[in-house]
């Protein structure tokens, strides 16, 4: 990568949760992407219990809530999207079936073998998609799901731009194939995997960033870093434009042995 353009590691927290704030998505997805994910997990009852981690304000979270009975606890490291969680889970008046708490997917707050499903959309990569998938596991159920979203690449080669980019970002990034081994090496039958449309990126993740960068630059004129990290999203989009044929963000499903 240039010097011109940053890691996103390298940006302040505080402007990184403010941006997002305003964003239905803090990542590439959308409602019928959710709908169909959740369409390879045996039917659910009403007794069952839900994690979303890394739930940000909770887009993903309400759709699934829609969609599926039970208890549901979105889980997230920044209390500000955790309110903003809340808030829609009232929105929506689905309050007494959702809630969302702070908290750090390395140190989850619930009991082994409490969960029926856990779901991650855009963010097992801050723990890492094998140790997640290990880790994770130990919560679960026998016979429990989980349903997550990874970047991964399409291709065995790939050029040489987004490959750096990648491995900056996020080099436990795989292929399809490889990330369908680890779910299995991890102690999961792999039930299903499939790739996000080209939708969930550019009209569900960057066309509504559009009007989010120039508040967020309004709000900040003069902010060098605000500056940057705009034009780092700005960096991103016009790689995945790029370079879409490559690489995106695949959903896989696995069922606890």
């Amino acid at each position: 990568m240039s010097n011109d353009n940053s890691s996103i590691h390298e940006f302040d927290l505080g402007l990184i949760c403010e941006y997002f704030s305003h964003l239905e998505r803090q990542g590439p997805g959308s409602p019928e992407v959710t709908i169909k994910a959740l369409s390879f997990i045996e039917k659910l009852g009403d007794e069952a219990k839900i994690a979303d981690l890394g739930c940000g304000t909770g887009g993903q979270t309400m759709v699934l809530a829609q969609h599926t009975p039970g208890q549901i606890k979105g889980l997230d490291l920044f209390p500000a999207f955790i309110d903003l969680f809340n808030k829609n889970a009232q929105k929506y008046h689905l309050q007494k079936r959702v809630k969302g708490i702070v908290g750090s997917m390395d140190q989850l707050p619930f009991h082994a073998e409490e969960l029926d499903l856990i779901w991650s959309e855009g963010a097992i990569y801050n723990i890492g998609f094998e140790r997640g998938l290990r880790e994770w596991k130990a919560y679960l159920k026998p016979g429990g799901y989980v349903a997550v979203s990874e970047a991964s690449w399409f291709t065995e080669e790939r050029p040489q731009e987004i490959h750096d980019f990648w491995m900056d970002a996020y080099p436990g990034i795989d292929t399809i194939p490889n990330k369908m081994a680890q779910m299995q090496q991890a102690g999961y039958v792999p039930v299903a995997s499939f790739i996000l449309p080209e939708n969930c990126w550019l009209e569900h993740f960057y066309k509504p960033q559009v009007g989010v960068q120039e508040t967020f630059l309004k709000n900040h004129a003069g902010n060098k870093a605000a500056e940057d990290f705009v034009a780092n999203q700005r960096h991103e989009e016009k790689l995945y434009n790029k370079y879409k044929h490559f690489y995106g963000y695949v959903f896989y499903i696995g069922k606890k042995i």
